[in-house]
């Protein structure tokens, strides 16, 4: 339960520095401004649902969400992205991207200790709570 709420706070505050940059004037920018708004709300969802729905489904987006967006920094940071090319500099930038690792490595963990991932629920194709149904 720690983990999944520790997801559902990392995405919170990825949207939020992502909600806080739109307003900055990220979102006069022809490409990546939408996309910003797009990650403020998907975060803000991602991260209720963690909290109320407790299936793997949350979990699987939260650490999409985090992987996709480090992805997307650092593709922008390295070769640019849509024309825009970032530098890994200021505090948004770092806050961003430790609470989307955190996202990732959370997501993970929760799914792991719920028993989203264990062998016997993978075989099946799909996780279940219970180990025996049969």
């Amino acid at each position: 339960m720690k983990a999944r709420l520790l997801a559902a706070a990392a995405v919170l505050v990825s949207a939020y520095i992502h909600l806080t940059m739109w307003f900055d004037g990220v979102r006069d920018q022809h490409v990546i401004g939408p996309s910003f708004m797009v990650n403020a709300v998907a975060g803000i969802v991602i991260a209720v649902l963690l909290v109320l729905w407790w299936q793997w489904v949350p979990l699987f987006l939260a650490v999409g969400f985090g992987v996709s967006t480090l992805a997307a920094f650092v593709i922008s940071s390295t070769v640019g992205l849509f024309g825009i090319h970032a530098h890994w500099s200021g505090g948004n930038v770092w806050a961003a991207a430790v609470s989307e690792v955190v996202a990732i490595l959370a997501g993970v963990l929760a799914a792991w200790r719920e028993g989203y991932l264990s062998q016997g629920q993978l075989q099946h194709g799909v996780a279940v709570r219970r180990s025996n149904l049969h």
